[in-house]
């Protein structure tokens, strides 16, 4: 009876393990960009992750250039912007930094699009999680 407890002490320690030791897909898009051949990628990108591994965790975090990505008068890309906000493992953040410097106000950007203090430290606080970072660039 002991060499069985044991055992499943054992068994469910390994798989705990096992789990910790395979994050899910987790990725930042770091997008600072206004070239519209970069917006198109991201949101390329986004779209054949969500498709080939619907669970993946994915933020793009936008600041400087890439502004204009998430503006309601200024995205060629605003349809599909707002279509991948609505995804709940899919996240859009602004730099609240890129804003102020702009002079843009919240209400100017697409539905689902949050803000956070500073774009950079976004970033970098994702990259201690342990997600995975792609600069968009061409």
């Amino acid at each position: 009876m002991k060499k069985h407890i044991l055992l499943l002490v054992v068994y469910t320690l390994a798989v705990s393990f096992a789990k910790a030791q395979t994050p899910g897909y987790k990725v930042v898009f770091d997008m600072s960009s206004k070239d519209s051949v970069n917006q198109q990628a991201v949101i390329r990108e986004l779209g054949l992750i969500r498709q080939s591994s619907p669970e993946a965790q994915m933020e793009v975090v936008i600041y400087g250039q890439g502004l204009s990505l998430v503006l309601k008068d200024g995205s060629p890309q605003q349809t599909a912007v707002q279509q991948l906000a609505t995804d709940k493992n899919i996240a859009f953040k602004v730099c609240a930094i890129t804003m102020k410097r702009n002079n843009v106000d919240k209400s100017r950007l697409l539905p689902g699009v949050e803000v956070v203090p500073d774009g950079i430290y976004e970033i970098v606080s994702k990259q201690q999680q342990g997600w995975g970072y792609i600069k968009v660039a061409h």
